[in-house]
């Protein structure tokens, strides 16, 4: 008895494997008893089927109507035009990029920007993706040392309702879970438009006392600007699944390694005068380098969980978004280079106990963390070269974390959870201005609440309240005079709260068909924003976002399933008048739709919209950046130990942006500064083929 992986035109292992097996790690993610499966599987039909991770059964275990569980069947058919776009399987989650393909993707979700990872987690096999007090952005949250391939499951959650959901989390997390095995081997090479080619190669084997899986990927691309990208991608994994002395254990070794020539915003004014392509470039000069080497691992003690992690990570980004508006000599060209090391653990512990003759599930924890940022400058360059120092710190991060969560079984219909989260973090920062130097400590109590209602078999009503954080750059609080100016500045909080409560139901008929519907609102004490040429960190006002979801997922028949999602946010400055308090950069509207099929005679089929609404470029709505719709479609076909397969990103070959922002510049030889529209355009239609050998 064999589960089918869904045929990808992308890439996928193959991953057939005994179905007691995958119905119990199935059961495992939905929340049900094993036993309870063990029990099924005794009058099982022998037939080969396709799990589809949204089709799993959250009735009864879920939180909230937006938890959910994402299987590998469920995006890999999905056509990806870069691994930033995993987190688009989250639902009503919007992956772009202004920049060149080894920068951290821009975010949004529930009406925020979360630039490259605010207040959005992201966890790797255990491992936090985010890096605090980062030189480019606060949050820093780079997909790029992921293989896809190697995706077994993707478990998210919104809102910060979740005692074991900390820094970067108030609008939602994600973790991201690691094949332990492969069922077969393969070898796949896809080329493509812009010079593509990029080779994955993986397998796993067994040892004495477990397994062993290892998955090597290449890339290398120019794109499909005027100015070559001139990519070149390394990616190895190394995973070991059993025993350590007795003790269960999972090990998970990564190493990423990439440099690339960048094409950022331009300004509308230079395309509209001809001066340069819609695809064209300002400076020449940007682009960066990159590598993580990362160690993490799970034990089994007992009752308690330990995971633990350390992470080697330097990168170097080249950037110039104003042009020659500051020095119309040396031009405004900028290096930011951040260079660290990462420790850190959690213990866990789930249990059961009785309270007033309550049934009562228990979860515990407590986690540290300690990121020793050893490089954390900011250079004047020209051409890529240094000639002056605005920056030159190093920042040392400590914190400390623990949390206590219990659902109580009220009635056979009705679950209350409680739950509290601490936080602790001290820091130390020595700056290149002594002035800017110094340590503070803060800490920040979160209550958590949630209530889950099953009104029937098939529908479960929910409602949720929590208190969550995110931390801001260390810097922000220390620093005293503005590095570029000279003028005094004003010290910022370490910890910045939000709070945030939502209503909604999961519908589920049992049969392939469920539906959730959610209602959300979160408000924010501040937001800053980091102000990468000038080194230091702005605040904004308070804020406040609400808004609705909807998510769908129905599986027609056996092969062919469709899903959808739909979200509208609406978000607004708290204390500023009416009329020029919007967010900017806050798409309201988000929809994504696909059509999946998994063929009997090899044929995999995938066609995908996503559709991105318009947004405000400044707070009275005065410049708005328009929507988008793009399409992606991929069709494979398997044959014995072969697949080959064509993949078309931006079938229609929309001309979109993927970004755009509203702010002041100066072109060469401009003799003035000029307020204008800098976009990033979305790819131009891009064609890839696959061939894949499976052993």
């Amino acid at each position: 008895i064999t589960v089918a992986p869904a045929k990808s035109n992308i890439t996928h292992p193959p991953c057939s494997l005994q179905l007691k097996a995958i119905a119990l790690g199935v059961a495992c993610a939905a929340g049900i008893h094993p036993l309870q499966v063990a029990a099924q599987n005794e009058t099982a039909v022998i037939e080969e089927l396709v799990v589809w991770g949204r089709s799993l059964q959250l009735l009864g275990s879920a939180d909230s109507a937006s938890q959910g569980v994402v299987g590998y069947a469920d995006f890999s058919t999905r056509p990806l035009a870069r691994v930033g776009e995993l987190v688009e399987v989250v639902p009503g989650m919007i992956a772009t990029q202004h920049s060149g393909p080894g920068k951290a993707n821009q975010y949004f979700l529930r009406g925020f920007n979360l630039d490259h990872g605010s207040d959005f987690s992201t966890f790797f096999d255990g491992m936090p993706v985010n890096f605090r007090t980062h030189a480019h952005a606060q949050g820093y949250m780079d997909l790029n040392f992921i293989i896809p391939e190697i995706i077994e499951r993707v478990d998210f959650k919104k809102g910060p309702y979740s005692a074991n959901t900390g820094d970067f989390s108030l609008a939602g997390t994600s973790s991201m879970k690691t094949y332990d095995t492969l069922e077969r081997g393969f070898v796949e090479v896809t080329v493509g438009s812009g010079d593509e080619i990029r080779v994955v190669v993986a397998n796993s084997f067994s040892t004495e006392q477990g397994s062993l899986l290892y998955a090597l990927e290449h890339q290398q691309t120019n794109g499909m600007f005027v100015l070559d990208q001139d990519v070149r991608k390394y990616n190895g994994l190394l995973k070991y699944t059993g025993e350590i002395g007795g003790i269960p254990s999972q090990l998970t070794l990564t190493a990423y390694d990439s440099e690339w020539v960048s094409t950022n915003q331009v300004p509308q004014r230079a395309v509209a005068s001809r001066q340069i392509d819609r695809f064209g470039f300002i400076d020449p000069d940007l682009g960066g380098q990159s590598h993580r080497y990362s160690l993490s691992g799970r034990f089994e003690l007992g009752e308690w969980d330990l995971t633990a992690y350390a992470s080697a990570y330097y990168m170097s980004l080249i950037n110039n978004p104003t042009y020659v508006l500051n020095d119309p000599i040396n031009g405004d060209e900028f290096e930011q280079e951040d260079e660290r090391l990462l420790f850190g653990g959690s213990l866990l512990r789930k249990g059961a106990f009785d309270f007033l003759g309550l049934q009562a599930a228990s979860l515990v924890g407590a986690e540290v963390r300690y990121d020793d940022v050893q490089e954390l400058n900011l250079f004047n360059t020209r051409s890529r070269l240094r000639y002056d120092s605005v920056r030159e710190d190093d920042a040392q991060e400590l914190s400390l974390s623990a949390y206590a969560e219990s659902e109580f079984m009220i009635s056979e219909k009705l679950r209350l959870t409680t739950g509290l989260r601490v936080d602790y973090i001290r820091f130390d920062v020595e700056a290149l201005r002594p002035q800017n130097s110094g340590s503070d400590n803060d800490a920040l109590l979160q209550p958590k609440f949630g209530l889950a209602y099953r009104l029937a078999d098939s529908l479960e009503f929910y409602a949720n309240y929590g208190h969550g954080f995110h931390s801001n750059d260390v810097r922000a609080a220390v620093n005293r005079i503005d590095p570029v100016t000279g003028e005094d500045t004003e010290a910022q909080d370490i910890l910045v709260e939000g709070r945030g409560g939502e209503i909604g139901f999961r519908y589920d008929n049992l049969r392939g068909f469920n539906v959730t519907l959610t209602a959300f609102e979160l408000a924010t004490d501040s937001e800053l924003v980091f102000v990468g040429d000038a080194g230091t960190t702005e605040p904004s006002e308070p804020t406040r976002r609400s808004g609705v979801e909807l998510n769908a997922f129905y599986s027609i028949n056996d092969r062919l399933v469709i899903d959808f999602s739909a979200a509208r946010a609406s978000g607004h400055f708290r204390g500023l008048p009416n009329g020029e308090n919007s967010i900017t950069d806050a798409h309201e509207n988000v929809a994504a739709a696909g059509l999946s099929y998994v063929g009997t005679q090899g044929i995999t089929a995938s066609l995908r919209v996503r559709y991105f609404g318009d947004a405000a470029l400044t707070e009275d709505e005065s410049v708005m950046k328009e929507d988008s719709t793009l399409v992606n479609a991929g069709v494979s076909y398997a044959f014995g130990a072969w697949e080959m397969g064509i993949d078309a990103l931006n079938l229609f070959d929309a001309e979109d942006d993927d970004i755009a922002y509203f702010f002041e510049s100066r072109l060469p030889g401009e003799l003035e500064a000029v307020e204008d529209i800098h976009f990033h355009p979305s790819n131009p239609r891009i064609i890839r083929a696959m061939l894949r050998y499976s052993f």
